[in-house]
This record gives structure tokens, sequence and C-alpha cells, in this order.
């Protein structure tokens, strides 16, 4: 069975002729999709675009591959977006096992911000199509992913805590599980103390959730 760990020394050095062949505004990052999600980056080259290292954790869009609410293809030339506001364009490639299960990825992100300024006498290098159902988040830890995530479920439903429903609570459960939060180590203790009702509660919902989206 292929196993990321035996060819990590090739990946690192695909990443590192990539990062230099395209300079500081291009950050390539290799993910270890085994390991515990709060550490998947095992390598990364011009870490500092988005502002993460060796040791951070992926974006929500690995989480979602991962939950298999997102199918695990390879992914070429859309927008994401740092927490600062830069502009960046993106590409993502799964590695797979023997199985078929994704176990890693490779993944560029390219910053356009300053091309954009001057988009027209460098239109030829920027020219991309927004894909507006690609959403990606970068963050140095899954603590600041789960609270991102956590208010995206939040505007889903429109009305704070207090003011809902049962129902309104599980539409906010069900994105967050098919949204992969679920996956964070710990997530449940503070997704039940965010919604204001107790892992047993918690646990049921998503069963009647997942049975019924069955």
């Amino acid at each position: 069975m292929k196993n990321i760990q035996e060819e990590i020394v090739l990946f690192k050095r695909i990443i590192k002729c990539i990062g230099a062949q395209f300079g500081k505004d291009c950050e390539v990052v290799l993910h270890d999709l085994k390991r515990p999600y709060d550490s998947t980056i095992v390598a990364i080259e011009n870490g500092h675009v988005t502002g993460r290292g060796i040791g951070d954790s992926g974006t929500n869009l690995g989480l979602e591959v991962l939950r298999g609410t997102v199918e695990g293809e390879d992914r070429y030339n859309y927008v994401t977006q740092t927490k600062e506001g830069r502009v960046l364009r993106s590409s993502s490639i799964y590695i797979n096992d023997d199985d078929g299960n994704v176990i890693g990825s490779i993944c560029i992100n390219f910053d356009i911000t300053n091309l954009i300024m001057v988009e027209s006498n460098l239109k030829s290098l920027i020219n991309f199509e927004k894909n507006e159902e690609t959403k990606e988040f970068f963050t140095n830890n899954v603590d600041e992913l789960l609270d991102i995530l956590i208010q995206e479920s939040l505007q889903q439903i429109g009305k704070p805590v207090a003011l809902m429903t049962k129902e309104d609570k599980m539409k906010g459960l069900d994105y967050l599980d098919k949204k992969g939060a679920l996956l964070i180590k710990k997530s449940g203790d503070r997704i039940s103390k965010f919604y204001d009702i107790s892992k047993y509660t918690l646990y049921n919902y998503l069963e009647e959730i997942r049975t019924t989206n069955d």
C-alpha cells in the first residue's frame, strides 16, 4: 500500500522546485492527511504567503474531502483569500493509497494581489475563472479553523443561538457536519457549548441529521 511517508523526500524536492521556480509569492504545501488534522503540514515553501509553517493544520477544504462532502479530485486555478484579504490563485492535487483513499495533498497558493493591481499590463499572467463555490480558509491551527466554521454555520441560520429552535440548531449542525468540523479533535465540546446543548443532545441531533440525509 502506498504510504506518503515513503515518498515524502520526493514530494519535498518537488515543492522546493516549484517554490523556487515561481518565487516568494508562490506558497507550496505538502499535507500528510493520515496525521491528526491539527498538524498535517509536513513541508512548506514560502509559508509567509498564508502565515503557516510545518506542523500547522490543513484548511476547511481538506476537512470536507476527508468527510466525503467534497470529492477528493484535483482542483486547478481556483481563487482563495487569506485572512488578511490577499487574493491567491490556488491549485490542489490529492495523493491516494492503493485503495483510493486520500492520504495527502500538494497545494500551490500564488499571491496575485499585486498583479491584480496592475491587471491591465499583466492580464495574461493573472487570468483566472472565479469559482464562487470554492471557499477556503487558511489558518495556523484547527481551533481557529473551527471558530470560522462555527461562525459560518451561524450565518446559515441568521439568528442568535438564544432565539434558535431545535430545527435551527440542527441546520447549523448539519452544515458543520458536512464541512467536516466534527473530524476536529474535541470539536464536540466547543460546538455543544456554542449551540447551548449537551454533548448527548449534540450526538442525538447528528444521528437524526445523518439518518435523514441518508
